[in-house]
């Protein structure tokens, strides 16, 4: 088999100096540490001020950045590719182009992670399309027509006009050969389908049709009957089969690379551009006014740095500011903090605006912060206090020892089972974990199950090496379910939340027990709180 080799670390290096590869091809300089502990483990990527960051990344994620390549297609490598996390702050020339930035990423982690690759054809998970039974419900085209899908989210038939209904995302495609429907399958269905798409239709020429689906994988109460799964909608709408298999693919194979990257250079501060400033340009503040919010307004970070929060409630604005968790982090708020809520329209300095597309409300925590303080005349401190938080320890595990060299991975899916919230029905969560130890189970808890989880969780089970398990649980802890705010203080968490549930969903604790043979313990121990000192009602005046 041929083996090309796409970065070899320290001879990548050799060849850039031995065949006169231009500089502008590699960062100047670039700050290489592990990513602090965030309960949002998101790769994010900006560009601004002279500056290319990269924020909470994986290696499996900058590798995917720099090559183009699907991340379930990079394969091999040590077992911590796609667990630790990393940021990288570099020096960026002005106008340099996207693709520049992908060389220059890769030289990067050729360098500092000593990363070498090579491409591979591998049998992994995947679907196929194929002809249904019958004759496929599909119009031939106009070959001259411009050819692509469009989507459009509708109001189901019957849904009510106030309050929450399940969307159906509409799709209709034009002059579409199989091929390219395969290929673009995977964006249209988002989550639903996680892998590639490849055609065996053995349908030619190009081809009219639409379809419908249900867009989320929430509905309502009682209507399962009436969600539609893009398997279905395929198959019945479309005459076709999209089915599991493995299949050949061309995979980007990691044959080596190291978990603590080279150091970084002593001069980095003086090389580095300083960090863009941290407060908006301009920003308007109003109490939400009933009905302000028009349907379809556009909500979140757009591009340019426009930033549009109607409605968004205080307490939430506190969250995003310092990065909290839950309520439960803040002490000292009033009580009017759960009831107020604003219409904030604010923007960003140039420097921080999104340069493709829309931004993320986390990075708005600086900004936040500086305009609480301004307009809220806000002063607050982290305390050490007494919080109830858990500690994992063991029971009678059920779980199967790991293979040393898998992946240490935990990723989440939807179940087939519901449980019920209020109008609603919401899948049941299915957690599986490869090579992980008890320890880094125990930290990633708080990630898996938020809701129940509002502190990092000690782990003491004594359980060494590493593990391969899965369990099932309600998203939504079964106490909330029952519309109850929580546990009382001191209960035993898992049969307290089972008993009030009316929607048969486990919670985390009794899947932990039950699944896993371990116990999540609840104890009063220190942890830092956002302690609120003072706080204005009103805001000052725009």
């Amino acid at each position: 088999m041929t083996r090309k080799f796409l970065a070899v670390g320290a001879f990548a290096l050799f060849a850039i100096v031995a065949f006169g590869q231009s500089s502008s091809t590699v960062f100047e300089v670039a700050d290489v540490h592990p990513a602090p502990r965030s309960t949002t483990p998101f790769m994010r990527t900006f560009v601004r001020a002279g500056r290319y960051e990269v924020r909470n990344a994986t290696l499996v994620d900058l590798i995917h950045t720099a090559y183009g390549v699907d991340s379930d297609k990079i394969v091999g490598g040590p077992s911590w590719l796609e667990y630790d996390r990393f940021d990288i702050i570099a020096k960026l020339p002005p106008n340099t182009s996207a693709e520049t930035q992908k060389t220059m990423l890769k030289a990067l982690v050729a360098d500092r992670f000593k990363l070498v690759v090579h491409d591979e054809t591998k049998s992994i998970p995947g679907y196929v399309l194929t002809a249904g039974k019958g004759k496929p419900k599909l119009k031939e085209a106009d070959p001259s027509g411009k050819a692509g899908c469009q989507t459009q989210l509708d109001r189901p038939t019957g849904a009510p006009t106030g309050g929450i209904f399940v969307p159906l995302m509409n799709v209709s495609c034009r002059n579409m050969t199989m091929g390219a429907f395969a290929a673009e399958l995977r964006r249209l269905a988002g989550s639903a389908i996680a892998n590639n798409v490849v055609d065996s239709t053995a349908l030619k020429g190009s081809w009219d049709f639409d379809f419908k689906w249900t867009a989320i994988n929430i509905f309502a109460a009682g209507a399962e009957s009436e969600r539609i799964t893009i398997f279905d909608a395929v198959d019945k709408q479309l005459g076709l089969k999209l089915d599991e298999q493995k299949i050949p693919t061309p995979v980007l194979v990691v044959d080596q690379a190291v978990e603590k990257p080279t150091d970084n250079p002593q001069d980095l501060a003086a090389k580095l551009p300083p960090p863009p400033p941290s407060e908006f340009e301009v920003a308007d503040v109003k109490p939400r006014v009933p009905g302000s919010i028009p349907q379809g307004a556009r909500i979140g970070v757009l591009p340019g740095g426009r930033v549009n929060l109607p409605g968004i409630p205080l307490r939430l604005v506190i969250n995003l500011a310092w990065n909290l968790n839950s309520s439960e982090d803040v002490v000292g708020a009033p009580k009017w903090i759960d009831s107020a809520s604003f219409d904030i329209i604010a923007k960003m300095p140039e420097e921080l605006a999104p340069t493709n597309g829309g931004g993320a409300l986390q990075d708005l925590g600086p900004m936040l912060q500086a305009l609480m303080i301004d307009r809220f005349k806000m002063k607050a401190h982290f305390e050490d206090r007494p919080v109830n938080a858990y500690t994992l320890v063991s029971a009678k595990p059920k779980m199967k020892k790991a293979d040393p060299g898998a992946r240490t991975v935990c990723k989440t899916g939807n179940a087939n089972n519901v449980v019920t919230s209020g109008v609603l029905r919401i899948p049941e969560r299915v957690v599986t974990c490869q090579n992980v130890t008890m320890a880094q189970f125990a930290d990633q808890l708080q990630i898996i199950a938020g809701p129940y989880v509002h502190y990092p969780v000690v782990n003491a089970t004594g359980l060494e090496g590493a593990w391969d398990f899965s369990f099932t649980y309600s998203p939504i802890p079964p106490n909330q379910l029952a519309g109850q705010r929580g546990a009382p203080p001191g209960a035993t968490p898992g049969a307290d939340a089972v008993a009030a549930d009316p929607g048969g969903g486990t919670s985390l604790f009794d899947a932990v027990e039950k699944q896993l043979g371990l116990k999540l313990e609840s104890q009063k121990r220190p942890y830092p709180v956002f302690v609120i000192d003072h706080i204005e009602e009103k805001p000052t005046e725009n």
